[in-house]
């Protein structure tokens, strides 16, 4: 009887079209894949040496008003309880409310970050027009000044501190030169001024049409994106570099120049449009780094995103907010993962 079961499972798997297995398995390992980030970040959450309930009542508040508030939060159930209690609520879209703020941290993560995703895109625009090309010029060009160059810039990106060329950047380019605007994303007087359609400061501004807040914002950004931009650029650079090097040295590579073929389409035509696919997950990766590793950066340049929004609810014991980011944070991976799975079948006919 099992057999035959398991029969009929196999049978009405294989009867399924192929579109809609994908569709099947993909929505399966993003729910796995959440459900044990969750539970994971969960659990880390309980077990840290952080007591939520005083964040909330204060270290004078009575045993009363403690256990009050203990039993509120639900934390006298067992902790798988908990977490289950948890998962139903996100799948309704509830992350609690933030002790911080007071807010449903769900807004909160709607306010903040827009401007993380402003923020990262700039940057890893910067990384990819910049980096792809050095990559491929320095891998054309090995051993020349130009590879040189390349190799220095890759290896001070992935050596610098970021928070010391932050400060270095603020205080020569803000402090000294006034080449750029200080930490914030606007000056103080073009706060609020134009209204929020995107949650992205400068598409806000060009909407409204407003240039004088398009120019000041641009002038606050230009600075902490080109940071990002700079740690993006080295990876890709160095991978672009690599990538290529692999194809330059393969045997169709020497064929096409025998044929005549110019250098232009060799490396453009051949060499790099071999290279795309691995690119694609090179760039996914840096913005997806980018979008959850700016920490260091939104701290620096005071910058309001969910890097220091996660960050300040740690420190504040604000579990529910930590939590939050956390689980957008990881479904940013898993989507950027996808997509990036969706452009191989675009650009490589073999992976369909």
């Amino acid at each position: 009887m099992a057999l035959s079961d398991n029969t009929s499972e196999g049978r009405l798997a294989a009867s399924l079209p192929g579109w809609l297995k994908t569709t099947l398995l993909t929505l399966g390992s993003i729910a796995v894949t959440m459900l044990g980030l969750m539970f994971i970040t969960f659990v880390i959450g309980r077990v840290m040496p952080i007591d939520p309930v005083l964040a909330i009542v204060g270290e004078q508040a009575s045993k009363t008003t403690y256990d009050a508030a203990y039993e509120a939060l639900g934390l006298d159930r067992p902790i798988i309880v908990q977490f289950a209690i948890y998962v139903w609520d996100v799948l309704h879209g509830d992350f609690g409310n933030s002790l911080l703020t007071a807010r449903p941290v769900a807004d909160d993560i709607a306010r903040v970050f827009p401007a993380t995703l402003e923020l990262a895109t700039l940057g890893v625009t910067m990384g990819i027009v910049l980096g792809v090309p050095l990559g491929v010029v320095a891998a054309v060009r090995q051993g020349s000044w130009i590879d040189q160059i390349a190799r220095v810039i890759a290896l001070v990106g992935y050596s610098m501190p970021i928070f010391w060329l932050g400060l270095m950047g603020l205080l020569v380019f803000y402090g000294i030169l006034g080449w750029v605007g200080g930490p914030g994303r606007v000056g103080i007087f073009y706060v609020d001024v134009v209204p929020s359609v995107t949650g992205m400061i400068l598409i806000d501004s060009l909407l409204d049409a407003n240039w004088e807040v398009f120019k000041n914002a641009f002038s606050h950004i230009i600075l902490p994106a080109s940071l990002l931009g700079y740690y993006s650029l080295a990876y890709i650079s160095r991978m672009t570099r690599s990538f290529m090097l692999e194809q330059l040295s393969a045997e169709y590579i020497t064929t096409a120049r025998v044929k005549g073929m110019s250098e232009w389409d060799v490396v453009w035509k051949h060499a790099f449009r071999n290279i795309r696919v691995q690119l694609i997950t090179v760039i996914a990766l840096s913005y997806a780094n980018l979008l959850e590793g700016s920490v260091l950066t939104e701290i620096i340049f005071s910058w309001p995103g969910i890097g220091s929004y996660i960050t300040t609810a740690l420190l504040s014991a604000d579990m529910n907010a930590v939590l939050g980011g956390t689980v957008v944070v990881g479904l940013i991976f898993i989507l950027l993962n996808i997509f990036s799975d969706l452009l191989y079948k675009v650009f490589d006919p073999r992976a369909k």
